[in-house]
């Protein structure tokens, strides 16, 4: 069991994507914190499934429907948590994800193959998918940044991933948009340095979600030739656990322990991005 942070006591955390596999275990976590969690995804019904799950556990939520994509909902979501808490203390960006249209059947091109090439991926996939990833990320920034510079030691974690460091076979405009969070990180990190408002980020490795399901497991709920690789490359020769990514979660949270930690992104990967495979 991960100890009590005392120092997270009644703070209000913002989380896009809250209902992801991922995000919902940090909202859920930091609801056992103490903290009062702001779950905010497109679908009403996932949200409020993770609040009442919150609820029941003794914790205190408030469940939003809004995208990030759109600057007005991401305001009226500002306003509606201020209504209900009066304050925005930390803003986790969880909310982003994959598309078919912005995903290559082959690793490696291969001229007159059958499936979709690179030269097959459509503009609104590929931008979508980028979109998804950054500019939802740059608006819930921009949207809760004004409530957040009012807050004690306020911080902002954005999720990136191993694509970032490397780009993923496969997957460009997720690889793209997850490069640019890590150097958006930073950015921010360096332009509020002097108001107190901390900017990292955190680089899950492989875990099983919604958005990679089908890249990872097949019909038969056996590993792909895809997982096979991962583990291989993962030196722990293991996908994570949701639960694994809520150390660095707290860590970088709690003034306490990380007051001078700005613009880092941490890797909770296995190993992956240390191996060079050899």
């Amino acid at each position: 069991m991960i100890p009590i942070h005392e120092n997270l006591a009644n703070k209000v955390a913002v989380i896009t994507g809250g209902s992801g596999v991922l995000c919902s275990k940090m909202a859920q976590e930091l609801a056992r914190q103490q903290v009062k969690v702001a779950i905010i995804g497109r679908t009403e019904s996932k949200v409020e499934a993770v609040k009442e799950e919150i609820v029941a556990a003794g914790g205190t939520a408030v469940a939003i429907t809004a995208d990030v994509l759109n600057k007005d909902s991401l305001l009226a979501a500002k306003e509606q948590i201020l209504e209900h808490f009066g304050r925005i203390d930390f803003l986790i960006n969880g909310a982003g994800g994959n598309h078919p249209d912005a995903i290559t059947e082959k690793e490696y091109y291969e001229a007159n193959s059958t499936g979709l090439s690179f030269f097959d991926l459509q503009e609104n996939g590929f931008s979508d998918v980028f979109s998804l990833n950054f500019t939802g990320t740059f608006l819930a920034c921009q949207v809760f940044g004004e409530a957040l510079l009012q807050a004690e030691n306020p911080a902002i974690i954005n999720i990136s991933s191993m694509s970032a460091y490397t780009p993923l076979t496969k997957i460009p405009a997720y690889s793209a948009a997850k490069a640019a969070i890590n150097n958006f990180t930073s950015w921010m990190a360096v332009h509020f340095a002097e108001t107190g408002l901390r900017v990292n980020a955190i680089a899950p490795g492989f875990f099983i979600t919604q958005q990679n399901k089908d890249l990872l497991v097949d019909a038969e709920g056996e590993y792909t030739a895809r997982s096979k690789k991962i583990i291989e490359a993962t030196p722990m020769k293991k996908f994570g656990e949701p639960d694994q990514l809520l150390g660095a979660l707290l860590f970088l949270l709690d003034f306490s322990y990380s007051s001078f930690i700005t613009g880092t992104t941490i890797a909770v990967d296995g190993g992956f991005n240390a191996y060079s495979g050899v």
